[in-house]
């Protein structure tokens, strides 16, 4: 067993996005790709001398050998211990929790989240702090330097460890602990949940289905949702995790969770029907003829907190990426607590967690967590809303129809323009950029627009500012279209245009959305001329 030293020179397009880096994956299997990124992890964070580290990820495909890799690596660079689930499956929420748990210096999660795997599809690294959250902008930043000027990184030569089951061995003086990934993530839902409550739900007859996707998620809703609170034996379907996913796309919506959707809409239909993503931290919910939108269920989570014995005593604040429906909002307003509006991105949440500022959180992209990790978290907002019907003993429909009657309903719907031309992409927003100044009192299918602009954060608790986060055209009536790139695909660009309406009638509440929404959605394409500028006719997936 030998430390080598390996020249290299920088590699172009390495720059973290808002969840670390993502590459198709046979860039990632290139020569020094892999190791160029996580040896400029490790020399933009003061190095791993002596340092402990969480290792794991969704089981994607490369996520093995990229584990083995990245072992010998942090053994090379003087790490003094790493801690990885068994054959390298770590959700990442239960790594969160262990980062947090074990107080590490932090880890490194091979994930694309939601995006599809396989050998030619997407893989992923990201570094995670010391408070288990994605690093911040600044950490980021300094990665991205190091890839741009790097010129060696080090590795151990040894034999591919066994992380087949939990265990202790070493490499190269470093310390490895193999831990089952579900344990101490369990334990922590048993101390923020009322499982009693659920099992006599259960008990009741209430009925379940949980679709893990072929994903990480898997393993955990069995040890959970069946093992521990009695739901019946196969209410989790597709929960052995698969390095394609089973040729799925892992992603909890209504279009890549079809089978769970017709099923929710049937004559056929549990009470109660659920999924979570590639890496176990976002998720879909469900009742019998009821989707729930994300934004909702984070609203609903909000108003029904003090129901859950982890959050009895109130919440602190709630916090919401920007273009997150504004539901979140008009029930904050009703509690008394501070409501934070923040740039896509988990990271951004972690200083208003970290400060007690907020103690909910969630994005419109199906993440929805809360201070007991520093990750959003899919399994753990199936059991939250497990623990309110237990208490309320209504079903997802009444509970849905009780809070708009409270707190006026916002329709809310993303349509995704998927892999487009990124001259196109970032022309649009250019365009729609130029015309900011010009649109507020100009008149759009109806409707007068109240203001415009490119939406911009500042940190509350470390001054931090970001901005170019997303453009935001405001209507009087109430209405909102927010457009974005995303940067979470891997080739080509993600339009998103967020499509907002509110309605404080009652008496007016309509079942279907996209027709609530058309007014809008209309007049998101004559302002940004998406038609014209991409030459598409129609969003790639509506959620």
């Amino acid at each position: 067993m030998t430390r080598t030293v390996v020249a290299t020179t920088p590699i172009e397009g390495q720059k973290p996005g808002t969840s670390g880096l993502r590459k198709k994956t046979p860039v990632f299997m290139q020569p020094h790709y892999l190791e160029n990124f996580v040896q400029s992890i490790f020399n933009a964070t003061g190095g791993a001398e002596g340092k402990t580290y969480v290792l794991g990820g969704d089981g994607r495909y490369f996520n093995d050998r990229a584990a083995q890799v990245i072992l010998r690596m942090a053994a090379a660079n003087g790490a003094k211990k790493v801690i990885v689930g068994v054959n390298a499956l770590l959700s990442t929420p239960a790594a969160s929790n262990l980062i947090r748990k074990r107080k590490t210096d932090g880890g490194i999660i091979m994930s694309a989240s939601h995006n599809p795997g396989g050998p030619t599809e997407d893989f992923g690294v990201k570094f995670n702090s010391d408070n288990g959250g994605p690093a911040p902008e600044g950490i980021t930043d300094k990665i991205f330097a190091e890839t741009r000027s790097l010129s060696e990184y080090v590795i151990c030569e040894s034999h591919d460890l066994d992380l087949s089951a939990p265990g202790m061995t070493t490499l190269y003086g470093m310390e490895i602990e193999v831990v089952d990934p579900v344990v101490d993530y369990h334990l922590m839902m048993e101390e923020i949940f009322d499982f009693e409550a659920i099992r006599t739900l259960f008990a009741s007859g209430f009925t379940l289905r949980f679709d893990a996707m072929h994903a990480v998620t898997g393993p955990y809703a069995k040890a959970i949702l069946e093992g521990s609170l009695g739901a019946p034996e196969g209410s989790v379907v597709n929960a052995v995790p698969s390095p394609d996913f089973g040729g799925g796309h892992p992603d909890p919506n209504p279009i890549w969770a079809k089978p769970l959707m017709d099923l929710m809409f049937s004559g056929d239909a549990p009470d109660f029907g659920a999924a979570s993503d590639g890496d176990g931290d976002r998720n879909m919910i469900v009742g019998r003829n009821a989707y729930v939108t994300p934004s909702d269920s984070l609203a609903v989570l909000a108003a029904n907190a003090t129901l859950v014995p982890g959050y009895k005593g109130g919440l602190k604040g709630v916090a919401r990426s920007m273009p997150t429906s504004r539901a979140l909002d008009r029930v904050a307003e009703a509690l008394g607590i501070g409501c934070y509006e923040t740039p896509t991105g988990w990271k951004f949440f972690g200083n208003l967690l970290d400060a007690g500022r907020a103690t909910l959180c969630g994005e419109e992209s199906a993440g929805t967590g809360s201070d007991h990790v520093r990750e959003k978290d899919g399994l753990w907002a199936v059991l939250f809303w497990l623990n309110v019907l237990a208490v309320r003993q209504q079903s997802v429909a009444e509970i849905m129809a009780d809070h708009w009657a409270k707190y006026g309903r916002n329709y809310y719907s993303r349509h995704d323009f998927e892999a487009v031309d990124s001259d196109a992409a970032h022309g649009l927003m250019q365009a729609l950029r130029t015309r900011l100044p010009n649109l507020p009192g100009r008149e759009v299918e109806g409707m007068t627009i109240e203001a415009a602009d490119e939406f911009a954060y500042d940190d509350p608790v470390d001054g931090s500012r970001s901005e170019g986060q997303g453009i935001r055209i405001l209507f009087k009536c109430g209405g909102r279209i927010v457009f974005r790139l995303s940067g979470t695909g891997t080739e080509g660009a993600t339009l998103r245009v967020y499509l907002e309406k509110v309605e404080t009638n009652a008496a007016a509440l309509q079942d279907n959305p996209q027709n609530a929404l058309s007014g809008i959605a209309a007049a998101a394409d004559s302002l940004a001329e998406i038609r014209a500028r991409t030459g598409r006719n129609a969003p790639d997936v509506i959620t």
